[in-house]
């Protein structure tokens, strides 16, 4: 089987790709920077992604390369991380010659999703327009680092654009007024809140938000469980219809904040609230390219994300 290295491997999505790539009986080299990637099937090598040597000894004689490596809004690590990263590992899979496929996680913040209006449902030949922030402008530079080496180097790449990536009890922590008033990241939160729901957050008070949008209608948005996300990663895996391709990944259809908010609201109990955020546009994704070439089916509906959200609380309380 085939020898796949992996960038990123002790982080959310990386822990369970390299479990799915060992289920696929291949042996993972991956960098280990500060956490372990566990697994029989692993090979540790100590290092950075900002050192060129480090990579190069992680890429070696690999057949694949998967770089899941990034930071979100950090200035102090991102550059390193994300750009110079992504950079030094593209630049060891040209130069060891024996690497068959390049796959990068990319995210749907490289084409603006809830800054810019989109009319349309977004699919792959939308422009990259970042949002403000260190963690969008990373996905653009690392999309156009690797399109530009399938161009330059016949780099065979694959992109996969994923939507916000929710697992455990991620999707109930979100629809909590408590915990989203002020995020790091723009998008994850609530944006500047009105005076009355802030008192409901200075009280404790908690709520189920339903987000307004730039019209005064409740949002619509795209995310993506995590399951979804690395059955795609594992249908364009030494795919030849993946060979040079963008693919956007999300759940099959995106959801809406009042109804979602309903759903959970009669689940838990909790009442609801609404919150504008005239700075958020409503936004759908396009999955149709990744569902005709490479199979992408994804598994997992708003409905059932919740509810899988609710027995991973109530089995880990």
């Amino acid at each position: 089987m085939s020898t796949i290295a992996v960038f990123g491997g002790s982080g959310k999505i990386g822990r369970r790709a390299v479990e799915m790539l060992g289920t696929r009986g291949h042996s993972v080299r991956a960098l280990v920077h500060r956490s372990a990637v566990p697994g029989d099937h692993v090979t540790s090598v100590q290092g950075n992604v900002a050192s060129a040597a480090d990579c190069a000894k992680v890429v070696g004689n690999a057949d694949v390369v998967i770089q899941l490596a990034t930071t979100k809004e950090d200035a102090d690590t991102f550059f390193d991380v994300s750009l110079r990263g992504t950079f030094n590992i593209l630049e060891a899979c040209r130069h060891a010659k024996n690497v068959r496929q390049f796959i990068l996680l990319s995210g749907d913040a490289a084409q603006g999703i809830w800054f810019y209006p989109h009319p349309k449902p977004i699919n792959e030949d939308a422009p990259l327009a970042a949002y403000p922030g260190y963690y969008a402008f990373s996905k653009v530079m690392e999309e156009t680092m690797t399109q530009q080496y399938r161009i330059q180097y016949g780099l065979n790449t694959t992109i996969l654009r994923s939507s916000w990536v929710f697992e455990g009890d991620d999707l109930l922590n979100h629809f909590s007024l408590l915990k989203n008033v002020k995020p790091a990241e723009p998008g994850h939160g609530f944006g500047e809140v009105p005076a009355d729901v802030l008192e409901l957050v200075r009280t404790g008070q908690e709520r189920i938000p339903i987000l307004l949008d730039a019209s005064g209608n409740p949002l619509t948005r795209h995310i993506v469980h995590i399951d979804d996300v690395i059955q795609a990663i594992d249908r364009s895996l030494e795919n030849d219809q993946a060979m040079g391709r963008d693919y956007n990944i999300a759940a099959e259809q995106p959801f809406q904040y009042r109804d979602a908010a309903i759903y959970i609201s009669e689940k838990l109990a909790v009442p609801t609230v609404e919150i504008p955020n005239p700075q958020y546009h409503p936004f759908c994704i396009d999955i149709a390219r990744a569902k005709q070439e490479i199979g992408y089916a994804p598994e997992n509906d708003f409905r059932r994300m919740v509810d899988r959200a609710i027995e991973f609380r109530k089995a880990n309380c």
